[in-house]
């Protein structure tokens, strides 16, 4: 994630890419942008608010050389030469027509920008920003016409967020150049990260934190909750979440010592976590460190309410492993002929 406090927009240029399976064209500037201040202050935040919420970041990729992806070229030429703006900021446009590969991908304007000031980790840099819109909202404008009011309906971009968009840091570690990424029209998950930016998650804590949940997400969904039913697939998120949340450090073995009871349970999980290495193409590592950002964004996917087929559901607290086998009891009525819940408590709340 990034933090915006002090950062401006340097350089900034419009273009429109096409789509070559519907006979679309790009359409080019020459020009950067002057803004006004009005529309500069809108525009900044609406650029930059989708990377402060971001935790994982990615590198660039390529089957053969990483110095052979385009965007990655495309942002060295923008950082060590400031005349080379309006052509690359074009070039890129370029290559992101090649990749609509299909009629599906949506044409639209293109934003090439060059911010300044951005702080990410304690370090200050400058940063290349690379924004697709797709979509444009209706809006209503007034007009005076004769001495009276009348009112007509256009077509803008919302302010609220972009479809697609890239943040290139001119900062490198040992995997290289740091990028983040924001896409909110995942019609087609490969065209933007894949396809376009041609980027990988990058080898660290946030991945490795990120692969495991979703690796315990979709056990729960596929085994657990399968073979033993809904509470005991809620207590074994709960029983996940806390461990994360009481680990630096979360070791596989010692977290299937502790989560399962069961010798079964433990078995199936080590062959999921086989099978899930494999459909994913992931590796997921014996040992790593825990990213507690990534815990606290993921743990709000985790669905931890039992939905029954009388209207009622009943909602678990995911940051307590050890309430749903305390206060909460499953049954069979034999004079109804139906399942039950019984829940224990002390106070309504």
């Amino acid at each position: 994630m990034i933090t915006r406090k002090n950062a401006s927009i340097s350089k900034f240029i419009i273009h429109k890419v096409g789509n070559k399976h519907n006979s679309t064209k790009n359409a080019f500037s020459n020009k950067t942008v002057d803004f006004d201040e009005a529309s500069y202050d809108l525009m900044l935040p609406f650029l930059l608010r989708p990377f402060g919420s971001v935790v994982q970041s990615y590198r660039f990729n390529h089957h053969a050389d990483v110095r052979l992806n385009e965007i990655n070229n495309y942002s060295d030429t923008i950082f060590n030469d400031d005349d080379a703006f309006v052509e690359t900021s074009q070039n890129i446009v370029k290559h992101l027509y090649e990749q609509s590969n299909s009629s599906q991908i949506k044409t639209g304007d293109v934003l090439v920008v060059l911010f300044e000031g951005i702080e990410h980790k304690e370090m200050t840099t400058n940063a290349l920003g690379i924004f697709k819109i797709e979509n444009k909202i209706n809006f209503f404008q007034t007009f005076l016409e004769n001495d009276n009011y009348d009112v007509l309906v256009q077509k803008g971009i919302s302010s609220k967020k972009v479809d697609k968009g890239c943040l290139i840091l001119n900062q490198n570690d040992m995997e290289g150049r740091i990028v983040l990424s924001a896409d909110n029209n995942n019609y087609d998950a490969q065209y933007w990260t894949s396809h376009f930016l041609n980027i990988k998650f990058a080898d660290d804590a946030n991945n490795h934190t990120q692969n495991y949940l979703e690796l315990c997400k979709e056990f729960s969904e596929e085994i657990i909750k399968t073979s033993y039913g809904e509470q005991e697939r809620n207590t074994f998120l709960a029983k996940t979440i806390d461990h994360f949340k009481e680990n630096e450090i979360v070791n596989v073995e010692r977290f299937i010592d502790e989560v399962f009871e069961e010798e079964k349970q433990k078995v199936a999980f080590e062959d999921y976590k086989k099978t899930f290495e494999g459909e994913k193409n992931v590796l997921i590592r014996n040992q790593f460190d825990v990213a507690e950002a990534v815990v606290k964004k993921e743990k709000k996917k985790f669905k931890t309410e039992i939905k029954l087929d009388t209207n009622i559901q009943i909602k678990l607290d995911i940051d307590a492993p050890d309430a749903s086998t305390e206060y909460l009891e499953r049954g069979y009525d034999e004079d109804k002929k139906m399942h039950y819940y019984k829940v224990f408590f002390n106070v309504e709340g």
